[in-house]
Parts: structure tokens; sequence; C-alpha cells
């Protein structure tokens, strides 16, 4: 073997290591972390993210992050603007009312398919996150209460067994997750949406199709109704109940 392809082999392991694709299991940490900040209000919406405070109270370093903040743009959470760097995006009332109306008859939809094709097992486990989440409704734990929440109607997402439909309301229902939180903040509104939540189980046990849809579409009437009255009223501030995001 001449001198050229004893160097040339030599080099090909550096060169494997440096392309080497990022750790995904630490992206998707720092993703759910800084999804979180930004969902609870810890974030504030139009907030620029300084890397360096939240490398260090993340324990990254800046590539990770940057990547994650890269899948938060392209979730719609987070605006990357030309010489401001990445903000906590900011949704206009009509930009709320729009993506609602969109997002209402994703979900309507996606009730209606799930009430006709889910097997007892899939049900089984919707009524185990539906028990954890009213535990966490009794104790007021409103960050629990959401991760619950969207995992319930991520479930149903499942269950309607159609993946161009399940990816379709992953893209839209990303831009909402901050204001669906918020839109908990007002007690009444947040028992409404738990009563809704009862019925959605029942509908789903009755196999009731129609009734579900009409009530998928119902429950985030009532949620953009909240969020844009708490957006008039400017009251779409993190509740103080919440606790700091563990780094």
């Amino acid at each position: 073997m001449n001198a050229s392809l004893l160097t040339e082999v030599a080099a090909t392991p550096r060169r494997a290591a440096v392309l080497a694709p990022p750790n995904p299991a630490l992206h998707h940490t720092v993703v759910q972390r800084l999804r979180q900040r930004i969902v609870e209000g810890q974030i504030a919406p139009g907030t620029k993210l300084n890397e360096r405070a939240l490398s260090e109270s993340l324990q990254v370093s800046r590539t990770p992050l940057r990547e994650a903040i890269k899948t938060l743009a392209a979730e719609g959470l987070v605006e990357l603007l030309p010489n401001r760097g990445a903000v906590a995006a900011v949704l206009s009332a009509q930009a709320v009312a729009d993506t609602f109306e969109v997002i209402a008859g994703l979900e309507g939809q996606s009730g209606e398919l799930a009430a006709q094709r889910i097997d007892a097992a899939q049900l089984a486990e919707l009524q185990a996150l539906h028990f954890e989440m009213m535990a966490a409704f009794t104790r007021r734990d409103l960050s629990t209460y959401y991760r619950l929440n969207a995992q319930i109607h991520a479930s149903i997402n499942a269950a309607a067994r159609n993946p161009v439909l399940a990816q379709t309301y992953a893209n839209v229902n990303a831009r909402l997750q901050a204001l669906r939180f918020r839109s908990n903040f007002d007690e009444r509104k947040w028992q409404q949406a738990v009563n809704e939540h009862e019925q959605m189980l029942q509908l789903l046990a009755a196999r009731d199709a129609a009734g579900l849809r009409a009530l998928m579409v119902r429950h985030l009437e009532h949620k953009r109704d909240a969020v844009l009255d708490l957006m008039q009223r400017g009251a779409l501030q993190p509740a103080p109940s919440v606790p700091p995001a563990t780094p």
C-alpha cells in the first residue's frame, strides 16, 4: 500500500467522527426543557433567548442549544429575527383566532375517527391518563396537568390511526402550546375544560363518533375564547404557582 493510500485510510476515522450526528437523546432533552420554559411562560412571548444564560441553566453547550432553538422555530414557538436572533414567538389576536379555527377542525376529525377506531388497550390507557390528570387538577398542579392533557389529546390523535392527520395536528398545535397552557389560569374555565375531558372519555367509550367530533370542536372553541379574553385583558402572564423548570 502506497503512502498516499495509507494517509487516506488513517484519516477516515477522524472524518467519520467529525461528521457524526448530534446525540439524539441530548437534543430531545434540550428541546423538551426549552419548550417547557416557553410553554409555561418562564420565557415570556417576545423575549430574546439569551444563549449564554440558557446554556448555563440547562448545563449544555451552545451547539445543542442552537439545534434545539431551530427545532422550536420550526414548531412555531420561536421566531428567528434578523439582527435580533431568536425570540419567543408572539401571536396576534387574529393569528390566534385563525390557528384555533384550524386546530378545532383537526381535533374534531381526530375525535370522530378515534371513536370509530380506538381499541380496548388505547381506551384503557386514555382512562389512566385521565385519572392522573384529574389528580393533578385536584392538586392545582398546572404543569403536570398540562403535560397529561397534551398526552390525552395526542393519544386521541393516535387512536384516529391517520398519520397525515396526526402530523398536521402536531405542526399546527405546536404554535398554540403556550396559549393553551395559559388558558387554564382562569379557574372557572379550567373547570369547564376538565368537565369536557370527562365527556370525551364517555363518548369514546360509547363509540359516539358524531358526538365526540362536536365536543372536540366545542372544546377548542372554548380554549380560543379563553385565550382571546386573556389577551384582551392583558392577563397572559406566567402563573405564580408554576415551579421553575429543573435544568
